[in-house]
């Protein structure tokens, strides 16, 4: 990977990230690895966390995989829990799992809210609380994943964007509440991404890639070790809290075709 950061930037640090066995929370562990951290990987289904478990194995550290509903508060203590007995505590927790379709609110059902409220809102919450004590103990800080329809509309995912305007609000609040404690809350807003599962849910032909890459200002889809990236930045950041580092270029700042003259 492209690393603007030296290969011991996080030597001995543990890394857990929900979520990291594909797409972006994949590429935060990646990253972590291979900056010299150990790393705890966490989402519901095993036949993802095996290999990317190998994976990072080939970076020298410590790995540690484990099946995890984030919406279950039982089973989040006891992956905190396994976290201190396998990796010795815990520096820097990545609240990534998530769940997202496109439905409009009429037709959202109440199952499908709730499980997208659960994993975003909830899950981040319980990981959080549950995180704490250990990240106490070691000054260490938490990355929310959201997004930049977080605090504007966000039409056809009226269920994540609900959820990830939650986080936001938590990311703030526990910073304030923490940061006298030593632990700092911060939050990454990834743009469109080049990820197979956000492709196949949210940008699922090639005639609405292209619309959308077109909306951005750099004019294409950003890259998973981009986000890697931020997280890095984030977690080694010793006065930084409470901040949201959005890494979409420039969509959020509106469109620039202007310049470009009519099409």
């Amino acid at each position: 990977m492209r690393s603007a950061f030296r290969p011991d930037l996080l030597k001995d640090k543990v890394c857990l990230v929900t979520g990291g066995g594909t797409g972006l929370g994949f590429a935060m562990a990646d990253a972590f690895a291979a900056h010299g951290a150990h790393v705890a990987i966490a989402s519901r289904k095993e036949e993802h966390l095996k290999p990317a478990a190998e994976q990072l194995e080939k970076h020298g550290q410590k790995v540690l995989w484990r099946t995890l509903d984030v919406r279950q508060p039982d089973q989040v203590q006891a992956l905190m829990d396994g976290v201190r007995d396998e990796l010795g505590g815990l520096d820097v927790l990545v609240n990534n799992a998530a769940g997202n379709f496109l439905v409009g609110v009429e037709e959202l059902s109440p199952n499908g809210w709730r499980a997208v409220l659960g994993i975003v809102l909830d899950g981040t919450f319980y990981c959080s609380k549950a995180a704490f004590p250990m990240l106490e103990e070691r000054k260490g800080s938490i990355i929310n994943i959201v997004a930049t329809y977080a605090w504007t509309a966000a039409p056809a995912t009226a269920h994540s964007g609900a959820a990830k305007a939650g986080v936001l609000n938590l990311t703030g609040t526990c910073a304030v509440e923490w940061g006298p404690r030593g632990v700092r809350c911060n939050a990454i807003a990834p743009g469109p991404i080049d990820t197979p599962g956000a492709s196949g849910q949210l940008f699922p032909t090639p005639e609405l890639r292209e619309r959308v890459a077109k909306m951005v200002p750099m004019e294409r889809f950003g890259e998973q070790d981009d986000i890697g990236q931020a997280a890095l930045y984030l977690a080694s950041a010793p006065y930084v809290t409470g901040a949201c580092l959005v890494v979409d270029g420039g969509l959020s700042m509106g469109s620039t075709r202007f310049l470009h003259g009519p099409e």
